[in-house]
């Protein structure tokens, strides 16, 4: 695998990485056969590490940490190890608190790059400051093992009180930390690679439906007029704050067409930087106040939202005062619970769901999950029609065939945002279109067998 040259005196390495690269060299110098034996040996072990894109064998990785700087130099020319920046100690492995600080200051400077989000670099932050605080910062990772992983797991939940899904997020950040050097040929294995529950489940304790009574008094307590298109972003447009309320701006709103385009950072990582999404009826006022106040003061800026785009703005904080003065409890999820809400909602309405997951930017899976309720209403409608629900009240007069209205279903408009000037079965409720007027035959336990006079199946 990798050819061992003798001349005048010095020895060199020549190899090829890959089996379709060029053919790399290293310079040994002047060595013992023995020496440069052994150097080859190393060497194509490394070369196998590196086309298996894993970590090579605990007596190879020992050895690297030990080469000289000049030789170790060398190697990271060629691609067979990761050059070193302090993390490691030449002598030995790394220590834990070197190594995460090295960690962190390069996500930061992927966060100066915009390549990281500040969430992200602060949660790096405390589970690093976690690690430290029960290992020690001259700790050397290789003597962590997966039990002491355990028992930081246990310390998380018994010293800092933590919830079991935090202990979780913060277990698969300790994961993260460990696979990092196990890749950067620092450790040979990852003690918390074996643990198992190291992501966040779902809590559905914590559902909260937010309807339209409490979402009424909120928007009436709320302090002035970019406070309520805020909150009407969540309730009613399903946007998740505050990424996508501050990424908003009045250049993706397309008053004629009746929607608007939201840019997600989350979705963009998986190839959806944006989607459509209907200017809604319920919301479309608050954006219309906001702009034309814009439009009095004679200037519309590039964003929609712009009194509260400091990245230290605390919304939570702000949003529970705002609960308190409309004489409500704050709900579990502040905003994650609006976004839910939207979810139950248009589906209860009758929108398929492709449609609901398409507007709203998720999965059918992950709403299955995390934002589908049933909600007191659904009980409500399942043990009797509530005559005070208009939608309740003509989705059960289209399932017992009663005669529909005629009227032009112009006050939503068509599924697509477009109005819809056609004839509708219902004036405000799009669940009509799938509904049909005709009385189904009810079916007995037999086939039904129309030309017997005396059949069993149910006429």
């Amino acid at each position: 695998m990798a050819s061992l040259i003798h001349k005048g005196g010095r020895w060199s390495l020549q190899f090829r990485l890959r089996p379709n690269s060029e053919r790399a060299t290293i310079a040994l110098g002047t060595m013992t056969e023995a020496t440069a034996l052994g150097f080859q040996e190393r060497v194509e072990a490394l070369i196998e590490a590196v086309r298996a894109d894993g970590p090579p064998d605990s007596s190879t990785a020992t050895w690297v940490t030990r080469l000289s700087d000049a030789h170790h130099a060398k190697l990271a020319r060629v691609g067979l190890v990761v050059p070193r920046d302090g993390a490691a100690d030449a002598l030995g492995p790394p220590l834990l608190g070197s190594f995460l600080g090295d960690f962190v200051a390069k996500r930061e400077k992927l966060l100066a790059a915009g390549k990281n989000k500040p969430g992200t670099v602060a949660t790096l932050k405390v589970v690093r400051d976690n690690l430290v605080d029960f290992f020690g910062a001259t700790c050397p990772m290789d003597r962590i093992t997966a039990g002491r992983c355990d028992e930081w797991r246990d310390w998380l939940g018994t010293e800092k009180k933590l919830a079991d899904n935090t202990i979780r997020r913060r277990c698969g950040i300790g994961r993260q930390y460990f696979r990092a050097a196990v890749r950067l040929r620092l450790l040979t294995e990852n003690p918390f690679q074996d643990m198992r529950d190291c992501s966040v489940g779902e809590n559905r304790a914590r559902d909260y439906f937010v309807c339209r009574e409490e979402a009424a008094k909120v928007l009436e307590a709320c302090p002035d007029a970019q406070w309520r298109l805020l909150f009407a972003l969540s309730r009613f447009g399903g946007l998740r704050c505050p990424s996508e309320h501050l990424g908003l701006r009045w250049a993706d709103v397309d008053w004629d067409r009746r929607r608007f385009t939201v840019h997600s950072p989350k979705t963009a990582r998986k190839g959806k930087p944006s989607r459509l999404v209907p200017l809604f009826p319920e919301l479309r006022p608050y954006l219309e106040a906001v702009y034309f106040a814009y439009l009095e003061a004679g200037e519309v800026p590039e964003h929609v939202i712009t009194r509260y785009r400091d990245t230290n703005a605390n919304l939570r904080t702000q949003l529970i005062r705002i609960i308190g003065r409309a004489g409500l409890q704050p709900w579990p999820k502040l905003f994650q619970n609006l976004r839910a809400t939207r979810a139950t909602e248009l589906v209860s309405q009758g929108w398929p769901e492709y449609k609901v997951c398409a507007w709203l930017g998720h999965t059918e899976a992950v709403a299955k999950r995390h934002y589908w309720q049933v909600t007191d209403a659904d009980y409500q409608r399942a043990a009797g029609v509530d005559s005070s629900d208009p939608a309740a009240l003509q989705m059960a007069l289209q399932v017992s065939g009663a005669t529909p209205c005629k009227g032009v279903n112009a006050d939503f408009g068509a599924p697509d945002g477009t109005p819809d000037a056609t004839p509708s079965c219902s004036k405000s409720h799009p669940a009509a279109d799938y509904f049909t007027t005709e009385q189904v035959r009810l079916a007995g336990f037999e086939p039904a067998a129309y030309g017997l006079g005396n059949r069993c199946s149910i006429p």
